[in-house]
């Protein structure tokens, strides 16, 4: 991804020294919901960002303000479906909610992935994580079943959209 801006957010690829600190965000962010940090679960991939996401192909991004590191986002391809990928670790700072930063960085790893021409989008998450829920439910994302991951209980896909010049 070539870095860009929204408003005054930069979002950029993860680069080794960001391993920290977007770990810390999520883990944050899951404890503001009640939910739990599993370094050796379901949070591995944010450890191990070069074997789960870069290797396989995907892609994890940064974003920052003031240079600080203040969100995550991510997808990389998965078996389930056809030419499908998983869009995965989605996660702002409270302080930068609202903004519309979710919304851009969502239809931004959208574009990522339709460039790459993968066909089916899949997320899992949480119910309490209300916010993103409604973030994806009002951007075409369908309910699903299958839920892998067990401190989800919501999965969704989306069909994405060719476009054909």
């Amino acid at each position: 991804m070539i870095p860009q801006y929204y408003r005054d957010f930069l979002i950029r690829n993860w680069q080794e020294s960001d391993r920290t600190l977007a770990a810390e965000i999520i883990k944050s962010v899951l404890q503001e919901y009640g939910l739990n940090w599993e370094p050796k679960g379901a949070d591995r991939d944010v450890l191990q960002v070069e074997e789960y996401y870069l290797a396989r192909g995907g892609e994890f991004w940064v974003i920052e303000y003031q240079d600080k590191l203040v969100g995550t986002g991510a997808y990389y391809p998965i078996l389930r479906g056809e030419k499908a990928v998983e869009i995965r670790k989605m996660y702002l700072l409270e302080s930068v909610r609202g903004f519309g930063l979710g919304k851009h960085l969502l239809q931004q790893l959208e574009l990522a992935i339709a460039s790459r021409g993968f066909q089916q989008i899949w997320i899992e998450t949480a119910s309490v994580l209300t916010q993103a829920v409604k973030l994806y439910e009002n951007n075409g994302y369908k309910i699903a079943t299958g839920v892998e991951t067990p401190r989800c209980d919501l999965v969704y896909v989306k069909l994405v959209e060719s476009h054909s010049d």
